[in-house]
């Protein structure tokens, strides 16, 4: 269960607001108490590229120095409720908060791995096993978008895994 701490404070933010923008300073970390948000960067052809997606329980930051500018976009994918805390205070980090911290590495980890090495149906088998609760709150461009690959051509792994079960 995530807790508002002393020096973090709650935010509501709606479907499709854009809560941290490119280019800003922002030393902020988000806790996902509800909703779904998405990390994302937008390449010069307009072409939006999700790095990460978090949900209740998860964090999503910035990784860049808190005087550095952002990298990423967020927004929400659901109305979302935010605990938000600065990266420095977010060092003060509890056993629960590391736990949670090295988990979501260990996904970044596989991911970037994965990006390198495997096939598009196994990114996607492997998108299903991390976010199985995701496949059916996500539209499908988001989840090619965050796999690497068109819309159609999720939906032809999609159709091939079908077929195969």
């Amino acid at each position: 269960m995530i807790e508002s701490q002393p020096n973090s404070k709650i935010r509501t933010v709606k479907k499709g607001e854009i809560f941290q923008r490119r280019g800003e300073l922002n030393s902020k970390v988000y806790q996902i108490k509800e909703g779904l948000v998405r990390s994302y960067t937008i390449d010069e052809k307009g072409k939006d590229h999700i790095f990460m997606f978090a949900y209740e329980g998860w964090t999503i930051g910035d990784a860049i120095s808190i005087d550095e500018p952002c990298e990423l976009f967020m927004d929400a994918l659901e109305d979302s409720v935010l605990i938000v805390r600065e990266k420095n205070i977010a060092q003060e980090v509890n056993a629960q908060s590391f736990k949670a911290l090295v988990k979501r590495m260990l996904v970044l980890q596989r991911r970037m791995i994965g990006m390198m090495s495997s096939t598009a149906m196994e990114r996607y088998e492997d998108f299903e096993s991390t976010y199985p609760e995701l496949i059916q709150r996500l539209p499908q461009r988001m989840i090619a978008s965050y796999l690497g690959v068109t819309p159609e051509a999720l939906s032809k792994l999609r159709g091939e895994r079908a077929r195969s079960k």
